[in-house]
């Protein structure tokens, strides 16, 4: 089954298609700063399992930006915040390194990618804070956490309802 993702403004569409709006975007303005940032929430659905939502978003500082969601169950994630951090934190990483190799072999190695978690110093994920942390960037990539993880917990976390 092929991988697709949702873009507000171009409805669903593949990978292959989304990484091409990616580069067709930070091409317009190449002189601007760019951000691509991945991250990844879930909500416990009782009768559905967990609902997870991966978010990309190209931010061009001061400019705006675009991203693009893809939302997919998993009905045996049981109810264990450790389990869905974690997860989380891995579908993240693996879109990351996917987009990160493709922008490298197409001339686009410089652009920034960061991964946003939806953990933070307060609350129960604080508990596991480090170690996802160190998972990500032992990876390679910058993290940012709560407040400052919108690509968490404010972008994906619309769609996981």
């Amino acid at each position: 089954m092929e991988e697709y993702f949702i873009s507000p403004s171009k409805g669903r569409i593949s990978f292959d298609n989304t990484f091409d709006d990616i580069v067709q975007f930070v091409s317009i303005m190449p002189s601007l700063k760019h951000r691509l940032i991945i991250g990844t929430d879930s909500q416990f659905h009782e009768n559905d399992g967990t609902c997870f939502v991966t978010a990309i978003i190209v931010h061009r500082e001061g400019k705006g930006g675009r991203y693009y969601y893809r939302k997919y169950r998993e009905p045996n994630m049981g109810r264990s915040l450790r389990q869905r951090l974690y997860y989380e934190a891995s579908q993240s990483l693996g879109l990351a390194s996917r987009l990160t190799e493709k922008l490298a072999q197409n001339g686009y190695a410089d652009l920034n990618v960061e991964i946003h978690l939806d953990i933070g110093e307060n609350g129960p994920s604080r508990e596991i804070l480090k170690e996802v942390l160190g998972m990500v960037v032992g990876s390679g990539f910058d993290a940012q956490i709560k407040p400052y993880s919108f690509g968490a917990s404010s972008v994906a976390d619309r769609y996981t309802k």
